[in-house]
């Protein structure tokens, strides 16, 4: 299992949310602020299988190109 952690700007958010619960994945969205400018950005989590990860980036990459993404290993996880 991997988290992946897309930095989108706010504006691109909505579309990239859309596009990839149109496509099963599940979605957390925070609100960030931060660079140079201090402007806003939204944050996405996204925890897919290793088979799905590079599925989920191109969505992204599609809806929000520039968005910086991160890969985490995920080596445990449980639902409290």
């Amino acid at each position: 299992m991997k988290l992946l952690m897309f930095i989108t700007e706010a504006h691109m958010a909505d579309p990239t949310v859309d596009a990839l619960v149109e496509q099963g994945f599940r979605v957390t969205r925070l609100a960030s602020t931060g660079g140079f400018l201090r402007k806003g950005n939204t944050t996405l989590l996204v925890g897919v299988e290793e088979n799905a990860v590079e599925r989920a980036i191109v969505i992204a990459k599609r809806s929000a190109p520039g968005s910086l993404v991160i890969t985490l290993e995920l080596d445990r996880y449980e639902r409290l």
